[in-house]
């Protein structure tokens, strides 16, 4: 399985703005997808008690957990972000691949894959370059368009909330002093002025509890009343579409959307049922009014069904089903809570927000409106964008200069709280009779075009750039080449005898490679890839560190190979791993030291047959194809024609 390595802040910074400089993106995502705001309409809300100049953030998963997942969805316009939920068992393993976003939504990804410390860190460091952007104009947004809340995401039990660590990490997000003032030290000395912004140390008051699937209502209960009374947070319950019950459920996911996904009985025997959670939640409404403070709930979690999908592993006895149909079963249960509790609690939501029925959820008071699914695919956080074009279109329609006048549109002198119930009711109607939400519009996959990837050229569509959540996957230049493939056998009375094979030829525009730090194989570029393979486990994989590399050896498949390149004075310095085969290349002077299995050489680059030196094993053979490989991604990925994470 393959490992998450957090990039040091001072690259990060680096990175942010040479690339901006000189390519005009942040993160592979062009200034074109750049959100500014809004020249003539508000689209501030508040979330308990604080202002965000926009209602979009990026729901608590695969877009919440790494530094420049966060940066990347500012710039889309997110200002309410669900932090990746953390919980006390942070070494978990993984099964890969975890995401199939094809058709609506699937995963078998449940937890950070971070360290509660490291998860700390990169929310820091996430406020902080988003800070650094704003202070430097360069986004050309106001103090107003620029506010933003972080809200922590914990789970999954009271006991490991009650751990040491779990408690240092929430005090962590209250007080982030000692992290800011150490990470303060490492922006690099070319944006020193930055050092002196007052950054925030207080990244949030904020938290939305995820029960996970199963979770006994009384435990639900109890960690709740522990946040509010212990840590003084304000809180939100985030529930299950399992809440509407197994008839229920089964009757709009089966019978009017026309799913065909078995839900299981087990993922109702435990979750708490809706009469539990009206007395869990009105129990819990008056404790946090009577310690000032808030409580919410959030709809809603993913929908448990049997995993059919030969993408996952065979052990994954179930998937977590997101998308559309799972925005119809949780605005019902949104519906089913007004019904009960009117507009007393606040409601944040999260299940199949697309461009299209944003400003739908955003007309319904429902604050954060928080994105997954729609996001994993083709474009990436550029989709972001689009959301306020079509909110902005459906405020000018109705003559609405802020969230809340939309709201109250077509309601006369009705009051706030009515509006949302009435508009409520009005849109569950409608989207239960949908097209758009059955199953038979949602079954279109991603169109392949029968080839197969390998190292280098591909259709250099670039679709699995913005794909990966994680900004791991990028293009770096190369020129027209043909690879030579020579193999040099030792001979017993000396010399060499020379195979040589047809080149490898190299015709395309640019390529494509990962850098393996921030790949985790979810196998989300290989859903969108219209070739087979997967570019995670095809193309070359670039380390950010030789202690990362030498990692990755322990490992099986795609996350053991790779590359890790160096430039090392006036040398450079490479190493290199080819179906769990290890090569080394340096240069010393004008002669290049290359070893890989068996052998251990020199020569001059620019003729290794005539000057090659060294020690052979008689039963093996100097594979110059390798040194050719490494040379050229070498130069590639140091190519300062480009920006990426290696030559930062």
């Amino acid at each position: 399985m393959a490992a998450l390595y957090p990039v040091p802040f001072g690259r990060l910074v680096s990175r942010m703005f040479k690339e901006l400089e000189k390519d005009r993106t942040i993160f592979d995502l062009p200034v074109r997808s750049f959100f500014r705001g809004s020249k003539d309409r508000d689209l501030s809300v508040t979330f308990h008690g604080h202002a965000a100049a926009t209602p979009l953030g990026p729901a608590a998963g695969p877009h919440s957990q790494l530094a420049q997942n966060l940066v990347l969805s500012f710039l889309g316009g997110a200002r309410i972000f669900e932090l990746k939920t953390v919980q006390i068992m942070d070494q978990l393993e993984i099964p890969r691949p975890c995401i199939d976003a094809s058709t609506v939504g699937y995963n078998v990804e449940w937890s950070q894959e971070l360290t509660l410390e490291q998860s700390l860190e990169e929310y820091v460091k996430g406020s902080m370059l988003i800070e650094m952007l704003v202070e430097s104009g360069v986004l050309g947004l106001s103090a107003r368009d620029a506010r933003t809340i972080f809200d922590m995401s914990v789970g999954y039990d009271l006991a490991g909330i009650k751990n040491e660590r779990v408690r240092a990490f929430i005090c962590g997000m209250k007080d982030a002093t000692a992290v800011v003032d150490r990470l303060r030290s490492q922006i690099p000395d070319e944006h020193a002025r930055y050092r002196d912004v007052p950054f925030t140390t207080s990244l949030s008051d904020t938290l939305t509890l995820s029960t996970f699937h199963g979770c006994p209502p009384d435990e639900i209960e109890r960690i709740v009343d522990h946040l509010l009374r212990e840590h003084g947070l304000h809180c939100i319950v985030k529930l299950n579409p399992t809440l509407l019950g197994p008839t229920e459920a089964r009757r709009i996911f089966h019978d009017v959307l026309g799913y065909q996904e078995r839900i299981p009985d087990a993922a109702f025997e435990k979750d708490a049922r809706w009469e539990q959670a009206v007395d869990i939640v009105g129990r819990l409404g008056d404790t946090a009014k009577s310690l000032g403070r808030g409580l919410g709930v959030k709809f809603s979690n993913t929908l448990i069904v049997e995993n059919h999908k030969a993408f996952f592993p065979e052990t994954e006895r179930v998937m977590y089903l997101s998308g559309k149909p799972l925005h119809v079963l949780a605005m019902s249960l949104v519906r089913r809570f007004r019904d009960t509790f009117g507009d007393r609690y606040p409601i944040s939501f999260s299940a199949g927000v697309d461009r299209q029925n944003f400003p739908e959820a955003v007309s319904l008071g429902l604050v954060p409106v928080t994105v997954c699914t729609d996001l994993l695919r083709t474009g990436g956080y550029a989709r972001m964008r689009h959301y306020f074009e079509d909110l902005e279109t459906r405020m000018a329609a109705v003559g609405a200069r802020s969230v809340k006048e939309l709201e109250l549109a077509g309601h006369g002198d009705t009051s706030i709280e009515d509006a949302r119930v009435k508009n409520t009711t009005a849109y569950v109607d409608k989207l239960l009779a949908d097209p758009r939400y059955a199953s038979p519009a949602n079954q279109k996959t991603p169109p392949k075009v029968g080839t197969k990837l390998w190292l280098f050229d591909c259709l250099t569509c670039d679709k699995c750039i913005p794909v990966c959540p994680n900004d791991a996957n990028f293009t770096y230049p190369l020129p027209k080449i043909d690879i030579p493939v020579v193999k040099l056998h030792p001979l017993a009375q000396g010399g060499f005898r020379r195979e040589e094979g047809a080149p490898l030829k190299l015709e395309k525009r640019h390529q494509v490679a990962t850098f393996a730090d921030l790949c985790n194989e979810c196998g989300n570029c290989d859903v969108f890839c219209p070739e087979d393979g997967g570019p995670y486990v095809l193309k070359p994989r670039f380390f950010g560190s030789e202690e990362a590399f030498t990692d990755a050896a322990s490992r099986t498949g795609a996350a053991q190979d790779g590359v890790f390149v160096s430039r090392r004075g006036a040398g450079d310095f490479v190493l290199g791993r080819f179906k769990g085969e290890s090569f080394r290349l340096e240069w010393i002077g004008d002669r290049v030291a290359f070893s890989g299995p068996g052998f251990d050489v020199s020569f001059a680059p620019e003729s290794p047959e005539e000057t090659l030196q060294g020690q052979v094993d008689a039963t093996t053979a100097v594979d110059l194809t390798y040194f050719r490989i490494l040379d050229w991604l070498r130069r590639g990925v140091l190519d300062e024609a480009g920006v990426n994470y290696v030559n930062t």
